[in-house]
């Protein structure tokens, strides 16, 4: 063997010789500067760490759910807010278009309105009839401070061009110190009426029909006969008078006499009632004869 081979021989061999240990990785080479990654340390299944890994898994999940449930109920609130000022807005605008519609309706529905100045030949619109029309409804309240008492009355009625009807209903109420239940009346009337006088400022109408008496323990009925008026005084002044009376079996007698102020369908009343009944039906303490009355009502 030459000089050269012998030397590059021994060469290797020394080299091998003094070369450390590897370290036997499974194919991985050994890194002295390689960062540690965390590893879970080994459990056996079932054990105590892998339970409390799963609750906190849950608690997670529950707190992210119950801050989406959170912020979902604020926004249902805040749009049942909204929804709730929407409402109360379009309630308030519906009432207040009803009264103004109301409003207007009572005061260019009314039978007291003059004919029109602009145009003097043309022919009466129903309103300029006043007392003339083809058909009108009227009712009204009045409050009559008796002495002793209190009367309240109401009466509704219509007139067709002649004919019509009138109904009435008082209550006769007795305030006196130590009144009680007993002391109190209704009287009712029922009349078919006729008017043979009809004009744009006069109604006369004559009446016939019954009339009744609630007092305790009985109820009376009996024939009535009436007549009554209104016409036109001044402008939208009106005058109103009435005579009511019933023959048996009981006796009673009603006139009264007021006026009539006409603003549009609205009507402010006031005048004075003369009230006779039979002392056996009289309510106790309460004094009948001249009473003064107001009240309000409506005519279209």
């Amino acid at each position: 063997m030459s000089l050269p081979k012998v030397m590059l021989g021994g060469g290797l061999l020394a080299s091998l010789l003094a070369a450390p240990q590897a370290e036997a990785r499974f194919g991985k080479r050994s890194d002295s500067h390689e960062t540690s990654k965390p590893v879970h340390e080994a459990t056996a299944i079932g054990s105590d760490r892998d339970g409390d890994s799963k609750k906190d898994d849950e608690n997670k999940n529950r707190s992210s759910k119950t801050t989406t449930v959170s912020s979902t109920d604020d926004r249902f609130e805040f749009n049942s807010s909204a929804s709730s000022d929407v409402g109360a807005a379009l309630v308030g605008a519906l009432i207040e278009l009803m009264f103004r519609g109301m409003g207007e309706a009572i005061g260019s529905l009314g039978t007291h309105h003059g004919q029109d100045i602009n145009n003097p030949d043309a022919p009466p619109e129903r309103n300029s009839l006043r007392h003339a029309v083809p058909f009108s409804f009227r009712a009204g309240l009045l409050v009559s401070p008796l002495r002793g008492g209190t009367g309240l009355d109401f009466d509704a009625g219509w007139d067709a061009r002649q004919f019509g009807v009138d109904l009435r209903v008082s209550r006769l109420v007795g305030t006196w110190e130590g009144a009680t239940s007993r002391d109190a009346r209704t009287l009712g009337q029922m009349h078919v009426t006729y008017s043979p006088l009809v004009r744009e400022e006069l109604r006369l109408r004559v009446e016939a029909g019954v009339a009744t008496l609630d007092a305790p323990g009985a109820l009376y009925v009996a024939p009535s006969l009436g007549a009554s008026v209104d016409a036109c005084l001044l402008g939208p002044l009106d005058v109103e008078g009435r005579l009511q009376m019933t023959p048996g079996p009981y006796q009673q007698l009603d006139a009264r006499a007021g006026l009539a102020l006409h603003l549009g369908g609205f009507m402010l009343r006031g005048g004075v009632r003369y009230l006779l009944l039979d002392s056996e039906v009289t309510p106790l303490g309460l004094a009948l004869g001249f009473t003064p009355e107001f009240g309000l009502g409506f005519v279209f």
